[in-house]
């Protein structure tokens, strides 16, 4: 066990004896209080010695932890707390203790329909009390985008159990493209977030490509007990690591991508790449910059380049540097007139 684990585990005994009122405690009582502790959360010995004890009582007293308990020494042998309302479990918190608090409960929160974290709602609820009892009306600091109105969340669940527990789906699924929907065998993979939508990748039984399903067109998911899950050697990482986005294609279609971004919007490409393989090719007397990617050319790289605007210039493939061109002059067509 950790020898910080070990103290606090003594800080909680010493705690505890102190807040008992109706016994004396002598420092030799307060060593075999802690050794008891130990030996019942260790299950072996543990000897604790006096000079522990002691430096623990100071460092309890001090400011150090936090706790500056009032432990006081009379008849110049026994040891009790001067407040006998005090415990190291009710130090009031402080204002930056209540802002951490509060944005981690916020960002927990977030994954509140995981059965994984089930058993911290509890905690969860408890803290969002404790922060919402003692903090002042202060906005949040940390805000999340976020949109709990997005469709297929309430599958994220089940989905991830079926994950975790190998188990094939029925998936009854329409695609944006499709009339109807239809129902399939699903081997599912993993779950993945991207642009604030969540996806869920695997193979559909009988096919060898790996497909991506957005949870926004799933109408309905039961588990397919009969079927046997496969999923082979499927490694997210791997699969996405020429990827912007969801959509994979073959490893050759990967290209070299030339991008020269304008002096106002390089600091933001340099300080939060568009992807890992990014890199500078050359930097402009002007401030700006050109970059290079290799990445496949998908919906999501052209969405992400037409976001910018005039501000990035795609010098390369050409193929690109053409569908980006279109696509700005069928813009500019729309605010004719």
């Amino acid at each position: 066990m950790a020898q910080n684990k070990n103290a606090l585990i003594r800080y909680k005994t010493i705690d505890q004896c102190l807040q008992n009122t109706y016994r004396q405690w002598t420092l030799e009582d307060l060593i075999t209080a802690c050794s008891d502790a130990l030996y019942e959360y260790e299950n072996k010995h543990t000897n604790v010695s006096k000079r522990t004890v002691q430096l623990d009582i100071q460092l309890m007293r001090s400011d150090k932890l936090g706790y500056n308990a009032p432990i006081e020494v009379y008849d110049r042998k026994y040891y009790r707390y001067g407040d006998p309302n005090y415990s190291i479990t009710n130090i009031p918190l402080t204002e930056n203790d209540m802002s951490i608090l509060s944005e981690t409960v916020e960002m927990l929160k977030q994954f509140k329909d995981f059965s994984l974290f089930s058993e911290l709602g509890g905690i969860i609820q408890r803290l969002e009390d404790k922060v919402y009892s003692e903090k002042t009306n202060q906005s949040a600091i940390i805000h999340l985008d976020k949109n709990e109105n997005l469709k297929g969340l309430e599958f994220l669940d089940e989905l991830y159990q079926a994950i975790l527990k190998k188990i094939c789906l029925k998936i009854n699924y329409q695609s944006f493209k499709a009339r109807k929907p239809t129902e399939i065998i699903f081997h599912p993979f993993i779950l993945k977030e991207f642009n604030n939508r969540w996806f869920l990748i695997g193979k559909k039984q009988g096919q060898d490509h790996v497909l991506t399903l957005a949870l926004d067109r799933i109408i309905s998911v039961s588990l397919d007990l009969k079927t046997r899950y496969r999923k082979g050697n499927f490694d997210g990482d791997n699969y996405y690591k020429n990827t912007i986005g969801v959509t994979v294609l073959n490893d050759d279609k990967v290209e070299k991508v030339v991008l020269k971004i304008d002096r106002r919007n390089a600091p933001y490409v340099l300080t939060k790449p568009f992807h890992h393989s990014q890199e500078i090719i050359e930097k402009a007397k002007d401030g700006g910059v050109t970059i290079s990617l290799a990445v496949h050319h998908n919906f999501e790289l052209e969405r992400l380049i037409l976001g910018f605007g005039a501000s990035i210039e795609v010098i390369k493939p050409r193929r690109l540097r053409n569908r980006i061109k279109q696509n700005l002059k069928y813009n500019l067509k729309q605010y004719e007139g």
